[in-house]
């Protein structure tokens, strides 16, 4: 069944409408009316973006506008069951583009870029907001595809010392690390009985976490994993870690 985040406003807006009506308008409206070409009586899912589900009734279609009827609503069971920050170190090109997609896609509940000693790319200030608003739109859209019950928020750019100190607040926080030699992901994270709620795990850049990098985020009381004894790419290594957790905790 087809699905649609629907803004907060959209949930508010009562034009016309009685009090468990919706209006789509934009991309999403067009998409409906046009793309998947909806009628009248045909159902779909719209999800608020905070984790809630309705089911939803066409009610009248247009390009510019859909107007649904809210029927049932529900929790969403999409969502994992601990919140997943990703603390991802900026890659060069197009490369964080992948990494969120990938992401939302594997269960992220939110994806903050960090700016390392290695990292080629530089966020210039320039270009930094179109740049954001670009991977915000891929996170929504990977949200949708994949039925996620949640909107998944790109924060804004940290330098790496900021990601520690972000990072040691969580209930379980790690970086991933290739030259780690003694604990893996998967010993080191709790039984599914002690699971953690707040998530937080880094991942470095092309060039990987200096030596100087690794030792402050001990010293923040962050310790490192290992991915196994194969070295991932930097856009590989964020869906690996978040489907362990998934194997670990939801399967």
């Amino acid at each position: 069944m087809p699905r649609f985040f629907v803004d907060r406003e959209a949930f508010a807006e009562k034009k016309g409408c009685d009090e468990n009506s919706v209006v789509i308008r934009g991309e999403d409206a067009a998409h409906i009316a046009l793309s998947l070409r909806m009628a009248v009586g045909e159902t779909l899912v719209l999800s608020d973006g905070e984790g809630r589900d309705y089911d939803a009734v066409i009610a009248a279609v247009r390009p510019d506008a859909v107007t649904l009827s809210l029927r049932a609503s529900r929790p969403s069971r999409s969502e994992p069951p601990y919140e997943a920050t990703l603390y991802q170190c900026l890659p060069k090109g197009e490369k964080m583009e992948t990494v969120i997609q990938k992401a939302v896609e594997c269960g992220a509940a939110s994806i903050v870029p960090v700016l390392s000693s290695r990292c080629v790319a530089q966020l210039k200030a320039e270009s930094r907001e179109k740049k954001l608003l670009r991977w915000e739109k891929i996170a929504r859209e990977a949200a949708k595809q994949t039925g996620r019950g949640k909107l998944v928020p790109i924060l804004p750019p940290l330098s790496y010392a900021q990601a520690l100190r972000e990072m040691a607040d969580g209930d379980l926080s790690f970086l991933c690390y290739e030259s780690e030699e003694e604990t893996t992901l998967s010993a080191f994270l709790p039984e599914k009985e002690k699971m953690p709620g707040r998530i937080s795990f880094l991942i470095g850049p092309e060039g990987g976490l200096s030596d100087e990098e690794v030792l402050m985020a001990r010293q923040e009381g962050i310790p490192s994993v290992s991915l196994g004894k194969r070295i991932l790419r930097t856009e590989t290594a964020s869906g690996f870690v978040l489907a362990v957790l998934a194997g670990h905790y939801e399967l």
